[in-house]
């Protein structure tokens, strides 16, 4: 059996090394939120590979949502233009066809 004589509490961590884990954490945290709304929101023909096969992937720390940000996007296409058939105004997007 394995012995756990060398498992270290959070109180046995130095302030220096609790900021640490802290920041190393939040950065975890953050990289996996951004690759998940984007693998939501972008379409599966702007996705190299499968969107089942990147949602297990971007879960394995801190590997997965590097490899998908930097992998996963096609870059080679276009996004398709959200703005289409509208005009910015002084309180965003308006039809182009509607008086102000």
């Amino acid at each position: 059996m394995i012995e756990m004589s060398h498992a270290r509490r959070w109180s046995d961590l130095s302030t220096g090394q609790r900021i640490a884990v802290v920041a190393l954490s939040s950065c975890e945290l953050v990289l996996t939120a951004a690759s998940a709304v984007d693998l939501c929101r972008r379409p599966k023909d702007q996705i190299r590979g499968s969107k089942a096969l990147w949602w297990p992937a971007i879960f394995v720390q801190p590997i997965g949502p590097i490899a998908y940000l930097a992998l996963a996007p096609r870059r080679d296409r276009p996004a398709p233009a959200r703005t289409a058939g509208r005009t910015p105004g002084p309180r965003g997007l308006h039809p182009v066809d509607s008086a102000p």
